[in-house]
């Protein structure tokens, strides 16, 4: 388990930042990005959880966020480093947990009529923006793998958790009993 005994280091005065591997990289590659924008992601659910989220919400929320420390775990390695060490992965089980959440909430939902608009109860806008964050974590995900390999389960994760917060989104409007917002294509 880790332990922090210190946060002001000042190593990273230079602009650089030490990967999982101990090997310092300027705090502006790619894989600092991504797993920066993971961490932002991870920050975003934490203001959701904070918003009023509805209680049978809570436990899939905070799981996800534990996932999202293993995909940062994860992302911090580069390729040679990753497959030398033992530690947290996304594995296909995340996957499927994903899948499962997605699946059970999206039964309980109306079927879409129109483009929903993010919005509506302070904790779901919460989890849209929180959506944009992930999509984002994605393409910059994806612009490492196209440098370097990402481990195999990465992209699939952040695609499926972007499809998940927005069901979501979707739930805890109608768990608030507050309508969605939807785009008016006439205004």
């Amino acid at each position: 388990m880790p332990r922090i005994t210190k946060v002001v280091t000042r190593s990273g005065d230079d602009g650089h930042t030490a990967l999982g591997s101990g090997r310092r990289v300027p705090k502006s590659s790619p894989r600092v990005a991504a797993y920066g924008t993971v961490d932002e992601l991870n920050a975003q659910l934490g203001v959701a959880l904070s918003a009023g989220l509805a209680t049978e919400l809570l436990p899939s929320l905070r799981q996800i966020q534990n996932d999202l420390f293993h995909l940062g775990a994860e992302l911090c390695l580069p390729p040679d480093d990753l497959a030398a060490r033992p530690g947290p992965r996304i594995e296909p089980r995340h996957l499927a947990t994903l899948d499962d959440l997605i699946a059970t909430l999206n039964a309980q939902l109306p079927p879409l009529q129109n483009f929903v608009l993010p919005g509506g109860h302070p904790a779901a806008a919460a989890l849209h923006v929180a959506r944009t964050v992930c999509r984002r974590a994605e393409r910059e995900v994806v612009a490492l793998h196209q440098q370097e390999p990402v481990g195999p389960h990465v992209i699939p994760y952040l695609n499926r958790l972007s499809d998940a917060l927005f069901v979501l989104a979707r739930t805890q409007n109608r768990l608030a009993g507050v309508p969605e917002p939807t785009w008016n294509s006439h205004a």
